[in-house]
């Protein structure tokens, strides 16, 4: 593989007006409502995108709800980046969610903070200071 193996993501979800607050409060962003990409008249999906730039390095993502798919249990993290992941940290319990491990060092690849949405998703903050 010549590339970066992520090109997208979901974060399942169980309120998905609380957890569009939770992420576009801690990380300062604006999330977009998606269309159903499947177009299946039959299922409840409703998805709001991350920003993302196709142009640029990284991978973009979306909340997802959808029946039949419930939220938290999972086994990926997903990082976000940040200038200093303590400041988005600093967000988190505003927000509604928890910290699950507060800044702290990964070497010379720069710093991780653990955090757990307001639905049970732990999602991982990355920053180089």
């Amino acid at each position: 593989m010549d590339h970066n193996p992520i090109v997208w993501f979901e974060i399942y979800v169980d309120d998905i007006t609380r957890a569009k607050s939770f992420y576009e409060s801690v990380l300062q962003v604006t999330l977009t409502s998606l269309l159903d990409p499947t177009e299946d008249k039959e299922s409840s999906l409703t998805m709001y995108a991350f920003p993302s730039d196709m142009e640029q390095h990284g991978a973009s993502g979306a909340l997802v709800c959808v029946d039949g798919f419930p939220a938290g249990s999972n086994s990926t993290i997903v990082y976000f980046s940040c200038e200093d992941c303590a400041v988005e940290e600093s967000r988190v319990e505003k927000a509604g969610g928890r910290i699950q491990r507060s800044k702290m060092s990964i070497g010379e690849y720069g710093f991780i903070s653990l955090i757990e949405d307001t639905e049970g998703n732990m999602v991982g903050l990355h920053s180089l200071q």
